[in-house]
């Protein structure tokens, strides 16, 4: 018997609905394209990571991907040609109406047979960390140099009693008045209260609008023993006050060991970046596995960028769990599309050019592909920005796109660690560790300083997506657990950004 060479697919539906295929590798004009039942003719050369219409379309016809309308047909396509911004434009125009569905209250998910465990820290207040670190938070922008000077100096001088001391520069703190500051000091609240910083010193200047005492009481930390802080202003030398502070800290943090836990205290920041045409098929429904797993256990996965969710959110909304959260989730939508508003910016001009040449062209097709990350998993709750997160299952939580806007957002609410999938790159990090997922495996490939774990061996077939969650819990369970360092950490990509829509005097 002859065996019959295996032939890797060239293009992928999604869905059994949908009126395009997406490109797997590079076509050129006229090659022959099969997808399920259809055959198709290439009409032009089409990138990877492309649409390629599977039958003739005409003007006004929505074209649907993932099994939902992604876009309206502005030019008529023939089969086989190219689908992108030149003939595809959104549907979204103004106010979306949601629809309360009766299986949106109570929605549910099975229990799992077993909970795996990881080794984390348990803090006093039951939370548990990642990492034992000792974080250096400054009130204003003034003193970010002599922050970094002070965690630099206690690296050197306390290397290797506990996992790191780090330093997080922003620009804010002064000149910031009303929601404004108080944004900023709930997102550096966050940052002071998360599990993984073990210990933290704030430092200020003394003249800044984020006062510090204010500030302290406001952030309210748990373990005030864990706490050092001092205006820059009211000491001789700053370098050797801070790196002394963080010395009394390292001792109290000593003590700290890993001990086993179960995977029901993780709580996970889900994101993505730098997106492409693959990444709705691969990474970020790779992560939406996770998710339904982590969410099963009992653990909280948070999941944000909200302008993300315009043109998707009545999927989120008929997955929360009662009526006072879908009422929850459609005033946190409303309230960021009246933002837009208010500042005279269109709602649905979401997909970047980096999206565009990754083959997304419309914000409904991006945000179909960008809420594949929270799975299936219900909606327990909505988190307003700089509000910590209680309790398990998904959250939505309220802050932009932006990468570091929105990953530093999900840090302040509790995550001890973020999954953060791409298409095209980046080196981007934060303060815990931050695991990039490829939804292609060149990218894997060229960049592995960059990525964690490749999720580009779905689309060819050479992996399952069960095989790769296997795979991805597991490496996320020895992360979590120390055993396993994120490139972020190898390579020291570490930063935040804070979100600033008010006046600056």
């Amino acid at each position: 018997m002859t065996a019959v060479p295996y032939e890797a697919p060239v293009a992928v539906r999604v869905h059994d609905d949908d009126d395009v295929a997406v490109a797997l590798r590079p076509l050129e004009a006229g090659e022959r394209v099969i997808v399920g039942s259809y055959t198709v003719t290439t009409t032009e050369a089409i990138g990877a990571g492309h649409k390629i219409a599977l039958h003739a379309l005409d003007v006004d016809e929505s074209v649907h991907k993932y099994g939902v309308p992604i876009g309206r047909v502005t030019a008529p396509i023939a089969a086989g040609a190219w689908v992108h911004s030149h003939n595809l434009a959104t549907r979204l125009t103004g106010a979306a109406a949601y629809v309360r569905h009766a299986h949106a209250s109570g929605a549910t998910q099975e229990a799992p047979t077993s909970i795996p465990s990881f080794d984390g820290y348990r803090r006093a207040d039951g939370r548990v960390a990642t990492r034992n670190e000792i974080w250096v938070l400054n009130t204003v922008g003034c003193v970010n140099t002599a922050a970094e000077r002070i965690a630099r100096a206690a690296s050197e001088r306390f290397a290797g009693r506990i996992d790191g001391i780090h330093a997080f520069a922003h620009p804010y703190g002064c000149s910031q008045l009303g929601d404004d500051l108080k944004h900023t000091q709930a997102v550096l609240g966050g940052l002071l209260r998360n599990p993984n910083a073990g210990g933290a010193l704030v430092l200020g200047l003394g003249c800044e609008n984020n006062q510090l005492p204010a500030f302290l009481r406001a952030a309210a930390p748990s373990d005030s023993t864990r706490v050092r802080s001092f205006n820059t202003q009211d000491v001789q030398d700053e370098i050797e006050a801070g790196v002394q502070a963080i010395g009394e800290l390292v001792d109290r943090l000593a003590e700290d060991r890993r001990e086993p836990v179960p995977a029901s205290a993780l709580v996970l920041g889900h994101k993505c970046g730098g997106s492409d045409g693959f990444s709705g098929l691969s990474a970020n429904p790779l992560l939406g596995r996770l998710a339904d797993r982590v969410t099963s256990f009992g653990g909280t996965v948070v999941l944000t960028e909200v302008p993300e969710m315009f043109g998707a959110e009545q999927v989120l909304l008929n997955r929360t769990v009662s009526d006072e959260v879908f009422d929850d989730v459609t005033r946190m939508i409303d309230d960021f599309k009246a933002y837009f508003v208010r500042h005279d910016q269109p709602v649905y001009e979401n997909p970047s050019p980096g999206n565009k040449a990754g083959g997304l062209t419309t914000l409904e097709e991006k945000s179909h592909g960008a809420i594949q990350k929270g799975g299936r998993a219900p909606v327990t709750g909505v988190l307003r920005y700089g509000q910590p997160v209680e309790g398990g299952g998904l959250r939505l939580l309220e802050a932009p796109g932006n990468d570091g806007v929105s990953s530093t957002a999900m840090i302040a609410s509790g995550a001890t660690m973020l999954l953060f999938t791409t298409g095209r790159g980046t080196p981007l990090g934060f303060p815990v560790p931050t695991l990039k997922v490829s939804s292609n495996s060149d990218i894997a490939k060229r960049k592995p300083h960059w990525i964690d774990f490749d999720a580009g061996g779905v689309l060819t077939g050479e992996r399952s997506m069960e095989a790769l969650t296997d795979d991805l819990l597991a490496l996320v369970l020895d992360v979590a657990s120390g055993r396993t360092m994120a490139r972020n950490e190898e390579h020291g990509y570490r930063e935040i950004a804070i979100w600033k829509h008010g006046v600056t005097l």
